[in-house]
């Protein structure tokens, strides 16, 4: 009975060790942090990001700090959407652990750095999630960018007919691979495709597998939070042939038209989107666009709601939450339209993630076709 006794009482105090390990300075970071991809050596990396300038190569960083008996042997994820799915089952405490050992023992600006810490200057940076399983983008969820091109009558009654039946979001699905650009590439202008228009947005990644959400509850199936750009092509479709007007795939779904990144910020390091929301675009210098959460449509989390109503999301997926007026084809803000032009630079950014900085170039004339591909804007009739 005494050693039944023991055996209770030792492991009600392991129980306890766990608990109070779980809310000791070894469960939090000594410093905030954020995690993208990176090309080192030439293969995508991922990597931990400290003071937005050091990156941390993830799995040679825990390598070396498993060589202390203190730290279990955990294997490191081989790409971002690993992480996502491992993050909240442990994993980041892990990181939590490395980026306090970091800090602690001065391996950040002491004069023997590691070489598994680079400068962020020094590496090609990678869209975070290079493959997203799904990217699904709101369609005019900001008061500001409903009817950009009427007259300050037409936009002022715009708003207030949104405002009095705001409905469902709208949500449109952007393409991935080819798609999604990291921040050290360049937005390629279509051959013949002359309105090329800009849209800053926050992209939400998710962290969970998530159907039927209520929004109440959405916040605890995101991940973290990113900046991304839904470049679109407002030239539309020829005249002639099938009589829509409208298409997603030509208005959203070019090449280098998804820019991602720079790196994505864990939700506890961010805050309250809805609260804390600064989204602004600038080309060659020229604000054109700035926006707070206040102006959108539908919360982020009415948008987790409607867009795992439809389909279920996954770690990894991003929901882009729309952007505001300043759009290139608005003239409310410059009383003219203005698209991108090559050699023209955008930088996106979104105050307490990063900012993407990408160089506009044009696309190469391609060789001959058959008269089926999308012809130039200028050709149409």
């Amino acid at each position: 009975m005494r050693m039944f006794s023991l055996l209770i009482f030792s492991l009600a105090m392991a129980s306890q060790a766990v608990v109070l390990a779980q809310n000791s300075q070894f469960t939090t970071s000594a410093e905030p942090f954020k995690v993208g991809t990176f090309e080192i050596q030439g293969v995508p990396t991922v990597g931990v990001v400290l003071r937005d300038s050091l990156i941390v190569h993830l799995d040679m960083a825990n390598r070396d700090l498993e060589k202390s008996s203190m730290y279990p042997a955990i294997p490191m994820p081989e790409h971002m959407i690993a992480l996502i799915e491992r993050y909240e089952y442990g994993l980041k405490y892990r990181l939590y652990e490395l980026v306090t050992h970091l800090v602690n023992t001065d391996q950040l600006t002491g004069p023997q750095r590691p070489d598994f810490i680079y400068s962020y200057q020094s590496l090609r940076t990678l869209p975070p999630i290079m493959y997203p399983g799904k990217i699904l983008n709101a369609a005019v969820n900001f008061y500001s960018h409903v009817n950009e091109t009427g007259n300050e009558e037409e936009r002022a009654e715009a708003r207030h007919q949104r405002r009095e039946n705001r409905g469902v979001p709208y949500l449109f699905l952007k393409p991935t691979r080819g798609v999604v650009i990291g921040a050290s590439e360049a937005i390629i202008i279509p051959d013949g495709r002359n309105r090329t228009d800009w849209e800053v947005e926050l992209g939400t990644v998710i962290g969970r597998p998530a159907k039927y959400v209520s929004a109440t509850d959405a916040k605890n199936y995101v991940f973290g939070y990113t900046v991304t750009l839904d470049i679109s092509d407002r030239g539309g479709r020829p005249p002639g042939g099938n009589p829509l007007r409208s298409d997603w795939f030509v208005g959203k779904g070019h090449d280098t038209f998804a820019p991602m990144g720079p790196w994505i910020v864990p939700k506890e390091f961010y805050g309250d989107p809805m609260e804390n929301l600064r989204q602004t675009l600038s080309v060659d210098g020229e604000t054109m666009q700035e926006a707070r959460a206040g102006d959108m449509i539908h919360s982020l989390w009415e948008l987790v709601e409607y867009a795992s109503s439809i389909v279920t999301l996954f770690p990894g997926d991003v929901i882009n939450n729309g952007t505001s007026g300043g759009t290139g084809m608005g003239t409310a803000v410059r009383g003219a339209q203005r698209f991108l032009q090559p050699g023209e630079v955008v930088e996106a950014r979104i105050d307490g993630i990063g900012a993407m900085r990408l160089h506009v170039e044009a696309e190469a004339p391609p060789g001959p076709g058959t008269g089926a591909r999308l012809p130039a804007v200028d050709s149409y009739r």
